[in-house]
């Protein structure tokens, strides 16, 4: 008997339409709900359930491959396929995961950051955003890639705007997300339009297939590449087209900060890397031309830019979102060296980074929850003030910065790795010199809270006040993973190698 026994055979069979289908319905259902504790629990029922189902699936693409599930018993091209590869099976777990997380975080956050009458609407506008991000990395069916993209994205405003009860800047912040993501989707469904007049078909495999007997298409085929590009770049926040993100991170509710940093932009780094290596093919000569000279490009500028902006941000949150772009950076460089160990790498340093920022943003969340913490100045004591707190955001941080035993240790050597062994000896000198300005704007944070003293209030020293369970626990989970992936990492290293095969072929 093996593991993918204990699941019924219906969840392995029905499994990718059940994944978009349950959180969508429950959606409608939850957002009309008359108590915010029974929106809550079933928020939470279903994201882990989906959580099940995603691990089932991919359990079940180990053993036996690549699975394609017709919508409604019609075959591509006349229909629309569900697809689980070893491309996508990780990024569904990975985003299933994060939601029960933020879920059980929320339990306790929302009180303090959304407002009694929004709550039921906020865990409905949730699910709607998991549906989203579920099923555009589950289909495969270009065009509704980007139903689901606007089905995320829609939702995604909605939840950044929720974040005004805490700060009105949150307004401001989901009308630049609104204005700059709708420009990114135009872009991404008109590159969609030129791929469709070329190859007469919306399934992506097929897609595939034509413009490999075409060897690499017309005009029309690289001018829908680019546009393609330029619309996904901007969803998933590249350096230039990262302005939307700053603003989105450090005003929304801390759920949806969280959430959003975990997956929504590793959701569309997934579509990079379906569109770069599956659509398309990395031997087109214009394929080969935008890795080299644009996704690197952007990805080192992005890497230093960012993190020296980090450097000099007050607030805390602004601070990793430039963090968060930096990062971003590291996993373009990967996909521009385009070997089969450096798109492992940038891979791997997907899934490594949702969880390090993930535990980084919940421990921000809790200060702010306790002491109403957003500048990096006012960490002074919070090693004494929130002792559990402040020691997952010490771990989560030198986990971001490198340090060895961590998930990102693991991510930034395997980048350095695969660069050297392409011969890219400079990239390795960015990756170390953007590794040692994390350890500045992280560190000094970690510096206020362990070597200066708590502030006073009234003469009297702020005592210690520990974040409620609720938050603790989900912070943890994600501190607890990143420790086990840098020590004992072979599932997660495995998986992104399985992703990269897949692309590549095993080719390096």
């Amino acid at each position: 008997m093996t593991m993918l026994d204990i699941f019924p055979n219906w969840l392995l069979a029905h499994g990718p339409a059940f994944l978009m289908a349950l959180p969508l319905l429950l959606a409608a259902i939850t957002a009309i709900l008359p108590n915010e504790k029974i929106a809550w629990f079933s928020s939470f029922a279903v994201t882990l359930i989906c959580t099940v189902t995603a691990f089932a699936l991919a359990l079940n693409n180990i053993q036996n491959g690549v699975s394609v599930y017709p919508l409604g018993g019609w075959d591509p091209p006349h229909g629309i396929a569900l697809v689980i590869d070893a491309l996508n099976a990780p990024i569904l777990v990975l985003i299933a995961f994060m939601a029960v997380i933020t879920i059980i975080y929320a339990l306790p956050a929302t009180i303090a950051e959304v407002e009694p009458k929004k709550r039921a609407p906020f865990y409905a506008a949730f699910l709607l955003c998991m549906a989203g991000l579920l099923g555009m990395v589950v289909t495969g069916d270009a065009f509704n890639v980007f139903v689901f993209l606007e089905v995320s994205s829609i939702a995604t405003y909605t939840l950044v705007a929720m974040g005004a009860s805490r700060d009105r800047r949150a307004l401001r912040a989901a009308y630049n997300y609104l204005i700059l993501g709708s420009i990114g989707a135009t872009f991404f469904v008109i590159g969609i339009g030129f791929l469709y007049m070329e190859t007469g078909t919306l399934n992506m495999a097929g897609m595939a297939r034509i413009l490999h007997d075409l060897e690499g298409g017309s005009r029309v085929a690289k001018v829908a590449f680019g546009f393609i590009i330029v619309g996904l770049g901007l969803k998933l926040a590249m350096f230039p087209l990262h302005m939307w993100l700053p603003g989105a991170y450090a005003y929304s509710p801390t759920p949806v900060t969280t959430f959003l940093s975990s997956t929504a932009t590793k959701a569309a780094l997934y579509l990079l890397l379906r569109f770069i290596f599956f659509v398309f093919d990395p031997d087109f000569e214009y394929v080969a031309s935008v890795l080299t000279y644009v996704l690197v490009t952007l990805g080192v500028v992005g890497m230093l830019f960012a993190s020296m902006q980090a450097i000099f941000q007050i607030d805390a949150r602004r601070m990793l979102a430039f963090s968060s772009i930096a990062q971003v950076g590291y996993m373009l460089l990967g996909i521009g060296i385009a070997t089969t160990a450096s798109v492992a790498a940038g891979y791997l340093h997907l899934i490594n980074h949702a969880i390090i920022k993930g535990g980084l943003f919940l421990a921000l969340g809790a200060m702010w929850y306790r002491f109403g913490i957003t500048r990096i100045s006012d960490f002074k004591g919070m090693a004494k003030m929130m002792p559990w707190t402040m020691g997952a955001f010490t771990i989560s941080g030198f986990s971001l910065i490198g340090v060895p035993f961590t998930a990102g240790f693991v991510s930034k050597y395997q980048l350095a790795t695969a660069a050297a062994g392409a011969g890219w000896w400079w990239a390795v000198g960015v990756i170390v010199v953007t590794s040692i300005l994390a350890i500045f704007y992280i560190g000094q944070a970690l510096l206020l809270a362990y070597f200066q003293d708590p502030p006073k209030i009234e003469g009297r020293t702020v005592a210690k006040n520990e974040a409620p369970l609720a938050m603790l626990v989900p912070m943890w989970m994600l501190v607890f993973a990143s420790i086990v992936i840098g020590m004992r990492g072979g599932v997660i290293v495995d998986a992104s190698w399985r992703a990269a095969i897949f692309l590549l072929g095993g080719g390096q």
